[in-house]
């Protein structure tokens, strides 16, 4: 074993060299980046997680240490002594875009700490190797700069949340990963347990109940950067194993919550992208964010707002549109209409709105899509409705919409569920074709919101009953404690929900500290009292002992990582993700068991045995 490490322990990084140590003798580690000749001399770009340093062999030097060199390759790992000279003394170009530009290192010693195959593609910022291949290799994907400054993103938002939780004073105690299984929600991933035949424990998919008993407990203020896990169909912002930060306070309003939230937003901002997030944010209710954008999460750095023309329709009677009159005969349908600017009309030609109803219309569920080009006076022009729309409603609906001559007018109706998801979906398919976030200046890059008066109840239409929109443990709006039974529809809970560039990144709510009321909202959920103790009964029992009033957050910390990092893929800031069915392509996970160890967990698979053979295969999807 070579005594390099020992005799020359590292003096710098690869990125710390600068002009002030001309004449130094420095000692840098490393990867082999790249390699080139250049008037004799062989030239190495060194590289390290912190940048890039030059490195040249001389023949003047050392002939035998330069004719070495020859033998370098890419990803070799190395070591080297030498001295700091100026490039362009030697004849050489500065890099501008390097700290360590200036110089270049004299090697005077080497050592090759380890060899290394040619690598299954170039460890390069920029790449256009397979994603399936990339998790393939994952470890040496991770060689590459913009992962490595994503997951050093990452460490950084960490700290910024400990510290601020720490002055703030938060304690950080940590909840169990193996907990009781309660049937609903998230489907869980289950654990046999070896000492108790027959029973499992459930992987947490949150620390929910542990912290709720931690106020319970009287620990006034909580936080925790947990991993959770739930066993849902995959996409690109979705994994199986995810990280949240975990809030709870006791005697706590949604404005103190609120307030703490955003005092942390702004300190990770602050810390880990040198950036002032203004503050206050701003406040929209449920109903609003619906009514204008058609979704809870809306992304209000732009504007193509949607109108409801509902109202308008049902006063005219359709206008003389047999399909507006026909949608109307439904009172609980709606018609909708978003305006796309001139500007952005012109580039938009019939067959383009064609291929937009076919296409995004027809992927988010809508059946059509009813359109008109705005053209002088107000006249409806490329529209299946400009014969027979009335004058009157024409111009109501050009008034309320406030669309002007070249404007184009897009129409959908029926069940406002599909109306909103269509509506909102095209708003942002539209403001990415146009290029309008990319346009934004910058302080117009980040638009942080709170959504607030969420329903606390969802009704499921397929088994005409009520669920609980977040947890049953959200607290009623007060003076809606009789509406729990009675009108579960128009029911608000004290919700609210962090919202950041149009992705939901936090929510929370005030928690139920009264036993009455909890009763009633599981009364309201049809939750019978066998079940309420069988999935709660612990909880339930800790309510009796004086339970404080408290509320809370969590944050998805995965999700806030990808927009600070701009990615597009939550595994564009883990280390080791998931593919979309689920697996792990550089260790292969997961995988069969032995039929031994199954006994022992007293369990039996009843997979096929051309599906145990191996773990399921990804076809080279990994979104």
């Amino acid at each position: 074993m070579s005594s390099f490490l020992k005799e020359n322990p590292r003096t710098h990084t690869c990125n710390d060299l600068t002009m002030s140590q001309l004449g130094d003798r420095v000692v840098l580690m490393g990867w082999v980046n790249s390699l080139r000749d250049h008037g004799g001399r062989r030239f190495v770009d060194l590289r390290d997680r912190y940048g890039l340093t030059q490195i040249v062999f001389k023949p003047e030097t050392d002939e035998k240490l330069h004719s070495r060199a020859h033998e370098l390759r890419s990803e070799w790992c190395i070591g080297i002594v030498g001295t700091v000279e100026d490039r362009t003394k030697n004849g050489g170009s500065p890099n501008d875009k390097l700290k360590t530009g200036a110089i270049e290192v004299d090697v005077e010693q080497l050592e090759v700490f380890n060899s290394s195959e040619v690598p299954p593609f170039l460890i390069e910022d920029e790449i256009d190797t397979a994603e399936e291949k990339r998790l393939r290799y994952r470890v040496l994907d991770l060689r590459r700069r913009p992962l490595q400054q994503n997951l050093i993103m990452r460490h950084k938002v960490a700290q910024a949340t400990r510290r601020y939780f720490d002055e703030n004073g938060f304690l950080e105690i940590e909840t169990p990963m193996m907990v009781k299984y309660t049937p609903g929600g998230a489907r869980n991933f289950l654990v046999p347990s070896r000492l108790n035949p027959g029973s499992f424990y459930a992987l947490a998919e949150s620390p929910q109940l542990f912290k709720q008993m931690f106020m319970m407990a009287g620990f006034d203020r909580y936080f925790q950067i947990v991993k959770c896990f739930r066993d849902e169909d995959l996409r690109g912002d979705r994994q199986p194993e995810f990280t949240q930060i975990d809030v709870e306070m006791s005697f706590a309003t949604e404005e103190t919550v609120q307030a703490i939230t955003e005092g942390l937003m702004v300190r990770i901002f602050q810390d880990a992208k040198g950036i002032a997030l203004p503050s206050p944010f701003p406040k929209m209710t449920y109903d609003e964010a619906m009514a204008r954008f058609g979704s809870d999460k809306p992304d209000v750095r732009f504007g193509m707002e949607h109108t409801d023309l509902t109202a308008l329709g049902r006063k005219e009677n359709g206008g003389g549109v047999p399909l507006f009159e026909k949608i109307l005969e439904d009172e609980g349908a709606m018609i909708k209409a978003m305006v796309i600017e001139k500007k952005h009309a012109e580039t938009l030609s019939r067959k383009d709105l064609e291929s937009l109803e076919s296409g995004i219309v027809k992927q988010l569920g809508g059946r059509g899509l009813g359109r008109a080009r705005i053209g002088d006076d107000g006249a409806w022009t490329q529209s299946p409705f400009a014969k027979q729309i009335s004058d009157t409603l024409r111009t109501a609906i050009n008034e309320a919409c406030k669309v002007e001559t070249g404007d184009i007018l897009l129409l959908q109706f029926g069940k406002p569920k599909l109306v909103h998801t269509v509506m909102n979906g095209l708003r942002l398919h539209l403001a990415e074709r146009f290029g309008i976030i990319d346009a934004l200046p910058a302080d117009k890059k980040w638009a942080p919101l709170w959504i607030t008066d969420f329903p606390l109840f969802e009704y499921d239409e397929d088994e005409d009953v009520y669920h609980a929109a977040h947890h049953p443990f959200t607290s009623p709006q007060m003076g809606h404690e009789d509406k729990l039974t009675s009108d579960q529809g128009n029911c608000r809970a004290r919700a609210y929900d962090f919202v950041l560039n149009g992705v939901e990144v936090g929510g929370g709510s005030v928690r139920i500290h009264d036993q009455a009321v909890q009763a009633k909202v599981f009364d309201g959920l049809g939750i019978s009292e066998t079940e309420k103790q069988a999935k709660f009964g612990f909880l339930l029992e800790v309510l009796k002992y004086g339970c404080p009033p408290h509320a809370g957050i969590a944050f998805g910390f995965d999700r806030l990582n990808m927009l600070l990092c701009g990615g597009t893929s939550l595994r564009d800031v883990l280390a080791f993700p998931k593919t979309q069915n689920g697996t792990d392509l550089l260790t292969g996970c997961p995988t069969p068991v032995a039929p031994d160890q199954l006994k022992e967990l007293h369990v039996m698979s009843t997979a096929k045995e051309d599906t145990k053979k191996a773990a399921p295969k990804d076809k080279g999807e990994a979104a």
